[in-house]
């Protein structure tokens, strides 16, 4: 974004509800009191708030709409749900209603990649990373007995695989903008 100055190439939706998925898995772990949630969600909110606020440099237009979503989602759980109980099992379907949203937000760009047969929208590293972290995320709602951090975070692993699919089906090309040296 930086170097073109632009956002054409970028999509919103992914970085959107992965900042509010971390922001409400953050509230979810002050909740409970689980300092791993906490830690990695603390982090994490952080990174994807500052690359929001790089896109919506380049992009203003955008910055009513996160902030309008930010404020309902915040004021409903802290205002209006007082009972700390009550609070907990609805900021946790939420935080999975988001996770499963997070997930499937890169695919997206299904229609295209497969029209296309290109998976040049698509990011390797960025599949690889929510592959390891939502099985991650699995295996710890599991050890936990956590239904709430466990079942959501289970399509994010068969997302990961059909992407990991695409990219095998859909080989990304080498960059071809280079000139042959001449000997």
């Amino acid at each position: 974004m930086r170097v073109t100055r632009s956002v054409d190439s970028v999509q919103f939706l992914p970085f959107l509800t992965t900042d509010i998925n971390n922001l409400s898995w953050l509230s979810y772990g002050v909740l409970k009191g689980a300092g791993t949630i906490i830690v990695v969600n603390t982090v994490g909110a952080m990174l994807q708030t500052l690359y929001i606020l790089v896109y919506l440099h380049y992009c203003p237009r955008k910055t009513a709409t996160l902030l309008a979503v930010l404020l309902l989602g915040c004021g409903y759980f802290w205002l209006m749900v007082p009972d700390s109980d009550t609070r907990l099992q609805q900021l946790g379907l939420f935080c999975s209603v988001f996770t499963i949203s997070m997930y499937l937000s890169p695919l997206a760009d299904l229609a295209k990649v497969i029209k296309t047969q290109s998976t040049q929208r698509l990011s390797y590293p960025l599949t690889i990373a929510t592959l390891l972290s939502s099985a991650s995320w699995t295996l710890y709602g599991f050890r936990l007995g956590d239904f709430y951090i466990m079942v959501p975070n289970i399509p994010g692993i068969f997302t990961s695989l059909i992407r990991l699919w695409l990219f095998w089906k859909y080989p990304q090309e080498q960059d071809k903008n280079y000139q042959l040296l001449q000997t």
